[in-house]
Order: C-alpha cells, then structure tokens, then sequence
C-alpha cells in the first residue's frame, strides 16, 4: 500500500463560533456554477502527452478556450507525461498552492547490469525521507544544492535490469536524479527510462483527468450547440486546486473585506483546521466552501481559535472577484478622514 502525500494529512474542524450564511450571497454549490463563470476562473486538469513543453501546452489550452491567461500548476519535462494542472483565466492564481500538496511519479528505472532484487528494494528505501539533490544541467532553475523529500518509493515489478516503481514526493523532486543515484548506490549505474506524474495533491488519473483532444472537443460542443455537460466534466471550479490546504471559514461580513485584500481578523472566524502552525498556507473560504483567498496563518489553530482580536491570517493571494458579497465592513474613523481631507 502506497504511503500518503501531504495533502493526505487527516484534520479536524474547529468549531469557533455559530454563524449561518445567507442564500442570496455567492453560489449555493461550487459544483453548478455558470460555465461563462468557469471559463474565467476554472481549473483544466490535463494529461501532457509526450513531446511539447509544459509553456507550449498552456499555450495551446489557452488558444483552446480563447482565454487571456492559463498558467500550468508544476513543470513537466517534454518527455515527461501526465498530470498537469491547469489554472485558466482567474485560477491561475491558485495554481502555487499546489506546491505543499506533494505529487506522485510512475517511473521506469533502467539499470545498467543485472542487480538482485532484494538489493533493489532495500537501496530504494533508503532514498525515503529527505535528499540532497542539485539540479541538472538543463534545468531551469539554479544548479544549487537542495533538500527535498521523498514520502515513499513503492516497486511494482522488476525485470530483467527493468525496475518500475511508483514514488510519491515534495514538488522540485528530480526523479531523473534519483534514478542516477539509485545506478550509482547499487554499483551498476542507472538511468530513468520512462517517467509519468499520476498525482498532483487531490487531482489523481482516476478522475477529471483530459487530454488535448477532450477540450478541444467539449469546448466545440458547447459552442456549436450549447452542450455544456462535456466541458463540465474537464472545468472544474478553482475550489479543486485548494482542496487540500488547511482552511479558515469566515462570516459572510467578512468575505468583501477580504476581497479588498485585508487581512483576517479574529472576529470574522467561523471555524477552522485543526493543526495549524504560524506560517502555514491556507484556504481562507466562505461558509457555503467557496474559496477567497490564500493566506499565511498568523498562529496555532488553538491560539486562532481563543483569540479575541487580532490578525489571525495574512492574505497572499485573492481567488474571489469583488462584488460577489455585499460590503458589511465599515471603514476606521481615520480612514474617512483622510479621503475627507
């Protein structure tokens, strides 16, 4: 049995305070939200065929929707298939909380000599937990040593000097890197043969998962006739892609605050996860679970949940538009009397 991704991590809800939401606010259900909302503020889950670059793939889903933006949720090399998350329109916005979610890999591993196969399973336990690896030359980012972990390495066959075997890990992982370094740890070198992302946090293959041709094809449907049902299937609302985070729900006179960019306050808390460390990114939403914003927690669940008053998250990145809840929030005398002066 496979072991868990940090997005896997088991929480529980803090209740803080009793509050109700009001049905004329927001939408009732982020699973039925107009498809002209979802074309400006939806989240593709795309299967990268082999070849493009992930740049050249966000460009042809764009071109596809006749989006102004669309920005792809973790790089895959041109080889590489698989997930690949894609933020359209608004939700590319959203597309960096994938990064503490942790991903998945199915690799084929090639060695280069016959190994026994006990040897194998134990030197690739020992790359479980946190690694040291640079990255190569080709890279993109800077050739810098850096820690990442690696949560489990799970093999699903061996054969011949053939290894397939699934790996689950934090985002930056270098699986080209491991497998090198699997081939020099066994004494017969090794390279990575084939290589594919099944898991990005909560999005796995099993579900929503399109290709190229899918959104193309459901995008001309709904055009051509107006059938929306194919392009639901493969535009999900950006609640999808922070699904995972830890979460702080607020009180409807909170949320057009918010919008606006401030900060939480302690009042406008409803409940909240559990565990929850200063520092940690969250999802700020409403009480009906539609998502605000992303937000640095600015302590402990349990301080969060006794305070009285204070700023108990900073926002980083408003999700919601304006407008979809009505202004409750009053602005502090001094406000008003500078916009007076």
């Amino acid at each position: 049995m496979s072991g868990m991704l940090p997005a896997d991590k088991p929480r529980e809800t803090i209740e803080r305070v009793t509050d109700r939401t009001n049905p004329d606010y927001g939408y009732s259900s982020v699973e039925n939200l107009p498809i002209d909302f979802l074309l400006k503020n939806g989240v593709v889950v795309l299967d990268k065929p082999s070849g493009p670059t992930s740049h050249e793939v966000a460009t042809w889903v764009r071109n596809i929707l006749h989006s102004k933006r669309v920005g792809h949720g973790g790089t895959l090399d041109p080889s590489v298939t698989g997930i690949l998350p894609m933020g359209v329109g608004n939700a590319t916005k959203a597309m960096q909380a994938l990064l503490p979610a942790g991903k998945e890999y199915v690799c084929v591993l090639e060695l280069h000599d016959r190994v026994d196969e006990g040897k194998i399973h134990d030197v690739l336990n020992e790359f479980v937990g946190k690694v040291y690896q640079k990255p190569p030359l080709r890279s993109s980012v800077k050739r810098v040593l850096r820690v990442r972990e690696i949560y489990y390495i799970d093999i699903s066959e061996i054969k011949g000097r053939l290894v397939l075997f699934r790996v689950g890990c934090q985002a930056g992982t270098y699986i080209r890197k491991l497998c090198f370094d699997t081939g020099e740890a066994l004494g017969v070198g090794g390279h990575m043969r084939e290589l594919r992302r099944t898991r990005v946090g909560n999005f796995r293959e099993s579900a929503h998962l399109c290709s190229l041709h899918d959104i193309k094809d459901a995008y001309e449907f709904y055009k051509e006739d107006g059938d929306e049902k194919e392009l639901r299937k493969y535009l999900l609302p950006v609640e999808f892609a922070v699904g995972h985070l830890p979460f702080i729900s607020v009180r409807d006179s909170a949320v057009d605050a918010l919008c606006h960019g401030a900060d939480l306050a302690a009042s406008g808390v409803v409940s909240l996860s559990s565990g929850l460390k200063k520092g940690d990114i969250i999802a700020v939403r409403t009480l009906k679970n539609e998502a605000i914003a992303l937000a640095k927690a600015n302590d402990t669940s349990d301080r969060i949940a006794k305070a009285k008053s204070g700023i108990v998250a900073i926002i980083e990145r408003v999700l919601m538009e304006r407008g979809r809840y009505p202004s409750m929030w009053k602005k502090k005398p001094s406000e008003n009397k500078a916009r007076s002066s």
